[in-house]
């Protein structure tokens, strides 16, 4: 099992969304760790804030079926694909990390670039995996965060209740016995 972190976010119906996509991922891979919730401007584009956070968990599909779950999880929260990499999106999943792989695996860059690049991708990481290191740059992602030019892209926590209840993990593992 690999500990894999991913990326979430929605701005359109974003609660909806998130709350939707938090459902389906504890329905999956349960339990969930789950980050504070952020709201954020969009970056590279006008339009309506992001709610954004990270959510960690253990996997053992490989990481093309993965991509290939959470695809379908963003299209059941009607995410249309698109060739524009900055708009408006109802669902957007993107794994973060999966287990210390690095490279292009199936198609996916590991660790994800915009680990170093977003506010809106690094401080819910941080919340999620602070003392955790950077598969290359072997740093702690609380370190990352200290040296990030915080004041450059605001990142405002808020609050979310979430509507479901996760196993412990003791219950995970009884339960696939």
């Amino acid at each position: 099992m690999a500990n894999v972190y991913v990326s979430i976010g929605s701005n359109i119906n974003r609660e909806h969304h998130v709350a939707e996509s938090l459902k389906a991922l504890n329905d999956r891979f349960a339990p969930l760790q789950i980050s504070n919730f952020y709201d954020c401007e969009p970056v590279g584009f006008k339009g309506d804030h992001f709610l954004n956070l990270v959510v960690g968990f253990e996997c053992d599909l490989p990481v093309a079926e993965l991509v290939q779950v959470l695809h379908q999880i963003e299209a059941e929260n009607d995410r249309k694909r698109q060739t524009k990499a900055y708009a408006s999106r109802t669902m957007d999943i993107d794994i973060l990390l999966y287990g210390n792989q690095v490279g292009i695996i199936d198609g996916v860059e590991l660790p994800r670039g915009e680990i170093t690049e977003y506010a809106f991708v690094l401080r819910p990481l941080v919340d999620v995996a602070a003392q955790e290191r950077h598969p290359t740059l072997d740093i702690s992602y609380q370190q990352l965060w200290e040296n990030f030019d915080q004041l450059s892209q605001k990142t405002e926590p808020i609050p979310f209740e979430l509507s479901f209840t996760q196993p412990s993990m003791t219950e995970k593992r009884t339960a696939a016995k």
